[in-house]
């Protein structure tokens, strides 16, 4: 008794959370595998569980399942990758430089998340309507415009988050590098970019798994069956037949988690340590 009073109630506890965080996991494994593929045929453990679902997905004509993994996979790689640079290029000026405009430029990136996304969805969608008409290869249905729309988003809490850290690298470093003949580009790519590669990496993890599951742009803004991301196409799977695709909506949610979690295994190492020493100043 004096055992569960100091230390068994805390793995009981434990136990609890893990069953919570993991039954929906289970779920939908259970789903996947579930050979009828149906959302009221699912049990918790399946009968004759099978890879049907699976062979379904990339063989019904029906969902280009394939198209919108390649999509969503080329659009979260560039959109990470550009979404960093222009972040880390902007707190860098912001950390290092002194300028006229200074802070209300860093006020303005932060009161611009303040707004949800959803609000500006009629004006993108009037101004994309006109840019299809005269441009149609950054219009609607296009990866590139799709990026191009990402990209008015890449700025905000991440220019935050990169200047923080960038505060606690001393400058001291960049004046060494300036007095042995250094530009600033040297001293940009050089010194600083290999000093501030924790902070880069949460950055581009945020950025991919975020843009993986984004769904309230892309919907709009992706309306052809193969140009869809697959945040978008899975829902197209089941709004209209829940019941029927179910399984194969399942077995869809499992292999988009792939990729997700290849790159935060990937970055792992770095997480830990942009996450907290980002944070030590502002």
């Amino acid at each position: 008794m004096t055992w569960f009073k100091r230390t068994g109630w805390r793995h009981l506890v434990a136990v609890v959370v893990a069953i919570f965080s993991l039954f929906p996991i289970v779920f939908v494994v259970s789903a996947a595998l579930n050979p009828l593929g149906t959302l009221a045929s699912t049990k918790l453990w399946p009968t004759g569980a099978g890879l049907d679902n699976f062979e379904h997905l990339f063989t019904d004509s029906r969902y280009p399942f394939a198209h919108w993994f390649v999509n969503s996979l080329v659009i979260a790689l560039i959109s990470a990758f550009a979404s960093v640079f222009l972040s880390f290029s902007a707190a860098y000026s912001f950390s290092r430089m002194r300028f006229k405009g200074r802070r209300v430029g860093l006020m303005a990136l932060l009161l611009v998340q303040m707004f949800p996304q959803f609000l500006a969805i009629v004006a993108i969608f009037i101004l994309f309507t006109d840019i299809t008409e005269n441009w149609r290869y950054i219009g609607f249905d296009t990866t590139a415009g799709l990026l191009l729309l990402y990209m008015g988003t890449a700025l905000g809490v991440n220019t935050w988050l990169m200047k923080g850290f960038l505060d606690t690298v001393p400058k001291e470093l960049d004046e060494s590098a300036t007095v042995d003949g250094a530009s600033h580009v040297q001293i940009f790519f050089r010194i600083i970019l290999p000093l501030v590669a924790p902070i880069l990496a949460v950055t581009a993890m945020l950025a991919f798994i975020g843009t993986m599951s984004e769904f309230l742009m892309a919907n709009v803004f992706l309306r052809d069956a193969e140009s869809k991301t697959l945040a978008v196409g899975l829902y197209g799977m089941v709004a209209g037949e829940r019941n029927v695709n179910f399984g194969m909506f399942a077995a869809g949610t499992l292999l988009t988690a792939i990729p997700t979690v290849g790159v935060f295994l990937y970055l792992q190492k770095y997480i830990v340590n942009g996450l907290t020493a980002g944070a030590v100043k502002g």
